[in-house]
């Protein structure tokens, strides 16, 4: 069994850790011939090698009752991470990594080049970033090349080949004698004006001074360009490389760090201010964005709020289906359970019609039990309604289901009434969307006061976002995206896609499930409709 399918990362037990290191050395230094076969192993397996062996340094462990070098023993997403990169370099093709700050990404990173470049001949890793204070500086480990040479010099000197950190780590550059491999360092603007690398890091690239010279400098350097980074806001070339669809993007949020808990997040949104908390913690991009509709606290809050609250699930079951406007767009189907979302998945339109949208929708519900879907009938979602029909002829009693419409662009409901102040609907919002929208904000609104208050005045005003279900950070990425602003005469309106943004398919969908409707309004089966066309009623 591996170290890390058992180890307590809340707890670390590195005494037992470190007993078993030494037992292992013990007995490759007893039977060197294992040291050949180890290598061509972690050679492989370079995400094992960091766990067995590698380690961390950092002189703030000992106030907490820790050494100051620890063992890196990796949780699952680290080695998911490393197994991705591998994939890129593999490809030779680029990718984004977007991550909260504090999931330790800079030793991540610097563990798996030192690995890859001690097992493999003749690769050269790169690192850039944009102040070389950041990249190598002596003896201050906040600074990259200054990690990588720490964890070289932590490791069993049987994996070193030779490599002495005081004459083969010069500035800006580790050399591996034996394998012919480098690790290069490079700063500003000269980022990809050095040596050609086989795979190069930009770190917190959505930071970089003057980007547009390091896409150009770096398109000749490397076929595997990966960038890093927290947040800095819409409209920048990370931002708009990672909502492009065309770059792989892998996420690292803190609650991917087993570290991390509810609690941990609650004492950092008591001492840092929002932006901070939704820019480098939530990965929202729009955090410094005016009109936010729905804030990343707010979401955050609602994740698993129902178990937080006590509250069982019950109520009706059903979905909305967001379907796909273009070839490059996503159609999306979120399942809800009273207030709690459930289920929410979502697949290619491209080159694919709406009755495949449909059966795909129907085939989802089946397998999950509901038996209602409300979905977009704007655009290309209006052909939902017929191939429904069809679909629905074959069925027999319950197995039906139950199609209902909903026009983002129609009327709002309720028109006369006033639910936002002494307005009515009819003068405040401009259209069913923006009145569907907001409703969903009033319910994480509701949601984040009684989290974190402990007050519920009414449950069937919350919502719940269930925290086993797929495509989560992407989830709560989109709901923060959308804004709020008013026209001319003063109705208000939603943008789902400020600054040029992809569309929240994800996140529209939950909006259409979670969409309001009146008390009296009917929902007709597909018989009721055909019979309302025959004039039977």
């Amino acid at each position: 069994m591996r170290i890390e399918d058992s180890f307590d990362f809340k707890n670390p037990d590195y005494v037992a850790i470190y007993n078993t290191r030494a037992f292992r050395l013990h007995k490759i230094r007893n039977n060197p011939q294992l040291l050949q076969s180890l290598k061509v192993y972690y050679k492989a397996h370079p995400a094992q090698f960091i766990s067995d062996w590698g380690a961390t340094y950092d002189p703030r462990n000992p106030e907490r009752g820790l050494p100051s070098a620890i063992p890196f023993v990796l949780f699952p997403k680290q080695i998911e991470w490393v197994d991705w990169v591998i994939q890129r370099w593999k490809n030779q093709e680029p990718g984004i990594v977007e991550k909260t700050r504090t999931v330790g990404m800079s030793w991540l990173s610097v563990a798996f080049a030192c690995t890859m470049c001690l097992f493999n001949d003749g690769i050269t890793i790169g690192f850039g970033s944009r102040k070389q204070e950041y990249v190598d500086l002596r003896g201050a480990l906040k600074a990259l090349l200054p990690k990588a040479r720490m964890f070289l010099s932590l490791l069993p000197k049987e994996f070193l080949n030779g490599f002495n950190v005081d004459t083969d780590a010069p500035f800006m550059r580790i050399n591996f004698k034996e394998t012919g491999s480098q690790i290069i360092g490079e700063s500003g603007d000269g980022i990809g004006r050095g040596d050609r690398a086989s795979l190069y890091f930009v770190d917190e690239a959505a930071f970089l001074e003057r980007p547009e010279l390091t896409e150009a400098s770096l398109s000749e350097t490397t076929n595997c360009r990966i960038d890093i980074s927290t947040p800095n806001g819409l409209g920048n070339p990370f931002e708009i490389k990672r909502h492009s669809g065309k770059i792989e993007v892998f996420t690292f949020h803190w609650r991917d760090d087993p570290r991390r808990n509810d609690e941990w997040y609650a004492k950092k949104c008591a001492t840092l201010d929002p932006v901070t908390i939704a820019q480098e913690l939530d990965i929202d991009y729009a955090a410094s964005v005016e009109g936010v509709l729905i804030p990343s606290a707010w979401v955050q809050a609602a994740i698993d709020s129902h178990i937080k609250l006590g509250i069982n699930k019950s109520g009706i079951r059903k979905c909305g289906l967001d379907v796909a406007d273009e070839g490059g767009d996503l159609n999306a189907l979120a399942g809800r359970h009273g207030i709690v979302l459930e289920y929410i998945d979502q697949w290619s339109g491209k080159g694919l019609d709406i009755q495949y949208t449909t059966v795909k929708a129907f085939d989802l519900c089946d397998n999950n039990t509901y038996r209602t879907i409300d979905y977009d009938a704007d655009g290309l979602g209006a052909g939902v309604r017929g191939d429904a029909r069809v679909l629905n002829s074959s069925r027999v009693g319950n197995n039906k289901i139950s199609v209902n419409a909903f026009w983002g662009s129609g009327e709002v409901l309720e028109p006369d009434a006033m639910h936002v102040g002494d307005r009515t609907n009819k003068d405040y919002f401009k259209n069913r969307k923006a009145q569907a929208w907001w409703a969903l904000r009033l319910r994480f609104q509701n949601t984040y006061q009684a989290v974190t208050t402990g007050v519920v005045l009414n449950e069937d005003n919350l919502i719940s976002i269930s925290s086993t279900i797929a495509h989560l950070d992407k989830l709560t990425s989109e709901l923060s995206q959308p804004t709020y602003n008013f026209n001319e005469t003063g109705k208000m309106l939603v943008n789902k896609k400020p600054d040029g943004t992809k569309s929240p398919n994800l996140a529209d969908s939950i909006m259409i499930a979670f969409a309001p409707t009146p008390p009296q309004m009917i929902t007709f089966t597909d018989h009721d409709i055909q019979q309302l066309e025959m004039g039977a009623y």
